[in-house]
């Protein structure tokens, strides 16, 4: 996976959170840089720390599924593409109804965002990414686009959040298929 794909990949993960940030942003009076900023911290730290749980957890079982990771690869990313476009279209709930600026909020909506990002990881190792700046790119753009939703969010309401999520979702399918295609075609 080159740098292209990685920004995307990034970009279709932080989508979730992005949705997470528009919505409850607006439960927020008076919202400020430094509350959306907040919103960055969580969700970017979290964003970045599940795919390097999830490397770590798939560099100690990738001997075993060499041959077939490419296939795993595609059905983690199609599988967690697909959940997001379907939460979107069924139109789930994705604010909390508590003060979204509470630590206990704001951790429990990070790690439930991020819990795709997980299943990312673990295709990291099979392909063997170089983590560490995969992390942080991923981190960083969950960061500023979660910052940005939240500021969003107070503006433009609740119309971008599942348009966002279904577009996070076609991106993480197309780089599973391209993966897959590259694998079986081009290898």
């Amino acid at each position: 996976m080159g740098i292209v794909e990685l920004i995307f990949t990034a970009i279709g993960l932080s989508m979730d959170a992005f949705a997470v940030s528009v919505c409850n942003a607006m439960m927020v009076n008076n919202l400020r840089l430094r509350d959306a900023a907040k919103f960055g911290l969580f969700f970017g730290f979290f964003q970045a720390l599940m795919p390097l749980i999830g490397w770590l957890a798939g560099k100690t079982f990738s001997s075993y599924v060499i041959a077939f990771d490419h296939w795993v690869a595609f059905v983690l990313l199609a599988f967690i593409g697909g959940k997001m476009i379907l939460d979107a279209v069924r139109g789930e709930e994705e604010c909390s109804n508590e003060n979204p600026l509470k630590f206990k909020v704001l951790f429990v909506l990070a790690i439930a965002t991020s819990i795709d990002a997980l299943a990312v990881g673990i295709t990291f190792a099979f392909m063997k990414m170089a983590i560490l700046p995969s992390v942080l790119l991923i981190g960083a753009i969950t960061f500023a686009i979660s910052t940005a939703g939240a500021l969003i969010g107070k503006k433009a309401g609740s119309a971008l959040g599942s348009r966002a999520e279904i577009v996070g979702g076609i991106i993480l399918i197309l780089i599973g298929a391209k993966i897959l295609i590259e694998h079986l075609f081009f290898s």
